[in-house]
């Protein structure tokens, strides 16, 4: 269940209240009457189960509430209500496959926003992906994946894509490749720092690497592999089950392949190479090429996942599930088809 705060002018209160009221996923509705102050009007509390949330909130914004008034949305962590347990009965689909896609939206937008934090989040992981490669600690590598935050940028163009809103896929794109530039020029510069400590050599770049050759070893694999994890982040995402997001961010090589891409340009473009810069550079190339498979493989997999997941909920909208049996619907549910 998902807990509704309305604050609704007088003269759409009634259909606020009407809507509400009318829509068998809709239980536990309360009004009191003047109790909004900033935006003046009246205050509505009302839960409702999460497959039937896109309605109400559509509805509502119909109405025009999100410009006159104010809606918020609040997870409800244990609800012990029959009405409750019937109003999600009611509510076509499943609970656990519906998308609220006025929370994807404002989730993708925040986590792809270009903050400071983010950049530096950014930069550090993909310098720990540059030591990870001269290193080739595949441990490293894995932490560079989790603390990389490229995956909310990600889903900001696959949410853009499939909600049609042009300003979020931009936004994200913006926060990507800002991000991408941002962490390999750091990384190009912590690169030559540590070398001139010595305690990098760039030999390391071309001894064998049983941990991380495959970071600039692209391959078809290499596509399926970010495709599967970009079905399956899109869909822990949408459900809000972060453990399989985690999962999904030590399965693809997107930073460790920027991490490599920058060491390799920070030798091919030292003064004083230690091997000719071609073979840094065609380094650089393949590890660029694994990259963009597994940045296309996410962004492909996730816009279908969400284009699916609408089609999905297109079809159950209408649909209205019977009730149990010796039970009586809530008074004023509309008849099922």
């Amino acid at each position: 269940m998902l807990h509704l705060r309305l604050i609704s002018p007088a003269d759409c209160t009634p259909r606020v209240y009407a809507h509400l009221t009318d829509h068998p996923g809709v239980t536990n509705v309360v009004v009191l009457r003047g109790a909004g102050r900033q935006p003046e009007g009246d205050l509505l509390l009302a839960d409702v189960a999460r497959e039937a949330t896109n309605d109400v909130l559509g509805e509502l914004r119909a109405i025009g509430l999100d410009e006159r008034g104010s809606i918020a949305v609040e997870e409800v962590d244990l609800s012990l209500s029959r009405a409750a347990t019937l109003a999600e009965q009611l509510a076509p689909g499943e609970g656990s496959d519906a998308v609220v896609w006025e929370d994807l939206e404002a989730r993708t937008r925040e986590e792809s926003s270009l903050t400071g934090a983010y950049l530096v989040l950014f930069a550090v992981a993909t310098m720990l992906a540059g030591v990870a490669v001269e290193l080739d600690s595949a441990i490293l590598v894995i932490g560079a994946m989790i603390v990389g935050p490229e995956f909310g940028a990600l889903a900001g163009v696959c949410a853009g894509v499939a909600l049609r809103r042009w300003q979020i896929v931009r936004r994200a794109l913006v926060a990507l490749v800002v991000g991408f530039v941002v962490g390999i020029a750091a990384t190009v510069g912590s690169t030559w720092l540590l070398t001139a400590l010595g305690l990098v050599d760039s030999a390391a770049l071309f001894e064998p690497r049983p941990q991380t050759e495959f970071i600039y070893l692209p391959d078809a694999l290499s596509f399926v592999v970010a495709f599967l994890a970009g079905i399956a982040g899109m869909q822990a995402l949408t459900s809000a089950k972060s453990g399989a997001v985690l999962g999904v961010l030590v399965s693809v090589t997107t930073i460790p392949a920027a991490g490599n891409i920058a060491v390799a340009l920070a030798y091919g473009l030292s003064p004083d190479p230690a091997a000719p810069r071609a073979r840094y550079l065609d380094q650089a190339w393949t590890s660029t090429e694994q990259l963009v498979l597994n940045l296309s493989g996410i962004v492909l997999a996730g816009t279908l996942t969400l284009a699916l997941q609408r089609r999905l909920a297109a079809r159950t909208r209408s649909a209205r599930a019977p009730a149990p049996a010796g039970e009586v619907p809530p008074p004023n549910t509309p008849p099922k088809p």
